[in-house]
């Protein structure tokens, strides 16, 4: 089976610095794949040059066998491949619900002036219900009519996540979805993430700092330093493998 998102030897420099220094990593369709490495290791930078919002200096990107480097952001977007960001980007002076119904493909709210015929009036109805359960799926259908700059954080990254939802992805690029969560809510974005995968079939790329949820709700882990990958296995692999732990540790101890 061939990759749903391939990155060859990405470069990525700032002032000289190669944030990003000839990463390459293959996600498979329908898997999720975890991305980690210590501060400073290029996660970030490689999920921009990913999604559009840098371009590369060198290297390649392809979805589904079609090269997206050098794409806008939105036109990325509209291609499947959606992400979210480590500080939610919610429009806190709309109501909830507004938030995700303007996610959706080709939402009219898109456009000034939007048609009022009858088929758009339609549409419109499809996307509020569709909104209206993806809502409910994370339990934040109590919350549909209150404006989102009174979620709490944890609120506000489930809000993201299914902001990215309402877009339709085949690849959804998560960054840190736990930062900033407190436990119980860590537990069901956990089961949330999962459950995508198993539903939707939805094919995961996951840069997160909390390893003990990488490890749990990853098929493979990709390990970056200084900008390059350095390994990528399975979890129980990567655990094992000494060039992780030195990145991390600087010493020889078991990763946790």
């Amino acid at each position: 089976m061939s990759a749903a998102l391939q990155v060859h030897d990405v470069v990525r420099a700032f002032d000289g610095v190669r944030a990003v220094d000839g990463a390459s990593l293959d996600v498979e369709p329908g898997s999720i794949t975890g991305l980690i490495g210590p501060n400073g290791a290029g996660k970030s930078t490689l999920f921009n040059c990913i999604s559009g919002f840098l371009r590369p200096q060198s290297g390649r990107v392809e979805l589904d066998g079609k090269r997206i480097d050098g794409r806008a952001a939105h036109r990325i977007a509209r291609a499947g491949l959606i992400r979210t960001f480590q500080t939610p980007r919610a429009l806190t002076r709309m109501t909830v619900l507004e938030n995700v119904m303007l996610a959706a493909p080709n939402h009219r709210g898109e456009r000034l002036g939007g048609s009022l015929a009858p088929r758009a009036r339609r549409k419109e109805r499809e996307v509020r219900v569709r909104a209206a359960e993806l809502l409910e799926l994370v339990r934040l259908d109590g919350h549909s009519g209150a404006l989102a700059g009174t979620l709490s954080g944890g609120q506000r990254k489930l809000l993201e996540l299914i902001r990215a939802l309402m877009a339709e992805p085949r690849i959804l690029l998560l960054d840190e979805p736990m930062a900033g969560v407190s436990p119980t809510l860590r537990v069901e974005l956990l089961e949330h993430i999962l459950a995508l995968r198993e539903r939707d079939g939805i094919t995961l790329l996951i840069v997160e700092h909390d390893l003990d949820f990488v490890m749990r709700a990853s098929d493979r882990v990709i390990v970056m330093n200084d900008g390059r990958v350095i390994a990528h296995g399975s979890p129980d692999e990567v655990r094992a493998d000494e060039r992780v732990v030195d990145a991390y540790l600087g010493a020889r101890h078991e990763v946790a």
